[in-house]
């Protein structure tokens, strides 16, 4: 389990946008984006190296906190 000092060295969060440093270049990118055709907001959640996204999520904003609070539980019931 990492502890506080760790996560602060790994992620950074600014306006509308986190990054998680992976290992070997990647990141984990989460922004709040806007849709035109739509005018909704939703949360892109991507892997991304050297500016190329190469795999991405999209997540409806009501879902954020029931995620990462799953992602959290996820991790104390299984050591992580």
């Amino acid at each position: 389990m990492a502890d506080k000092e760790e996560t602060e060295q790994i992620v950074d969060v600014g306006e509308n946008y986190a990054e998680i440093k992976m290992g070997a270049g990647w990141f984990l990118t989460i922004t709040l984006a806007s849709s035109e055709r739509y005018e909704k907001e939703y949360i892109e959640i991507a892997k991304e190296r050297s500016g190329q996204k190469k795999g991405r999520f999209n997540l409806n904003p009501k879902y954020a906190r029931v995620l990462g609070e799953a992602l959290i539980r996820f991790s104390d019931e299984n050591g992580l």
